[in-house]
Parts: structure tokens; sequence; C-alpha cells
């Protein structure tokens, strides 16, 4: 129908799910992303354009940022991977509507923390103290 219309989802509202973690309040996830190598390859009767085959899938670091609060919960699972227990989790981060619906959604698969930034702080500054936490992982699905 010509009334139909389908807009682009807001990038303000979402929500993060960490297997077994009750962390809330993320200000921004980044990230998401995939690429392919390419391996060129030429026989030597072709001509001088090599032929392009996919090599290996990578995946970039998914970054979390939040404001830092009382609770321990993500810094206790980075605790335990220095002290030598990686526990891999999946993380889901979910896309929100106007209207408050849960519509687009990513899994990030067999997902670890790798890396650890503590808050900034400033006392001529007003910002809030963000925390940032960022996770290898082994695969990134849309899954709605």
């Amino acid at each position: 129908m010509a009334g139909d219309r389908i807009d682009p989802y807001r990038n303000y509202r979402f929500i993060v799910e960490i297997e077994g973690l009750e962390e809330a309040g993320f200000s921004e996830v980044s990230g998401f992303e995939a690429t392919f190598d390419v391996i060129e390859y030429r026989e030597g009767n072709e001509v001088i354009t090599p032929r392009k085959l996919p090599g290996l899938v990578k995946y970039g670091n998914i970054t979390l940022k939040w404001g830092a609060t009382e609770s321990m919960e993500l810094y206790d699972w980075i605790q335990e991977c220095i002290e030598g227990t990686v526990e891999r989790k999946t993380i889901t981060i979910t896309a929100v509507d106007e209207e408050g619906e849960e519509t687009a959604s990513w899994n990030v698969i067999e997902a670890w923390p790798v890396k650890y930034t503590a808050p900034t702080f400033n006392g001529l500054g007003n910002e809030v103290a963000i925390e940032l936490l960022e996770f290898a992982h082994e695969g990134l699905t849309r899954t709605a």
C-alpha cells in the first residue's frame, strides 16, 4: 500500500542482555561488524587479474559503555577471566521501537571480556562516570 511506511529503528532505544547477568543502563553498544578475508589466486595461464575467493570471517570486538554504579556483576566476570576462568556468554542486543516493543535483535555468540576501562574522574566536570568493557566473540547473528 502507498500509505504503509517503514521507518528505521532509532539507535538510542535498545536493551542489552548478558546471559546470567542483570547489569543494566548501557549508554552505548558499538563494534558490530563481520568481515571476510579475501584470498587472491591466479593460475599461470590466466590474465593479469587474479580471482578473488572468500577466506576466513573475522568479527570485530563489541564494546559496551555504561554509567558506573555499585553493581559488581560485570567486574566480577572480568576478574574471573583475569584469574584464568574464562566463561563465555551470549550477549543479546535488541532494538526497541517508538511504542516500546522489542524489534530487531542480534546475538553475540561465545563472548568474553578482553578489555576493561575504569571511569575517568574530573573534579571540574559534571558528566556521568562511564565504564567500558570490550568483548571478543566468535559470531554475530541477527535473530529478528
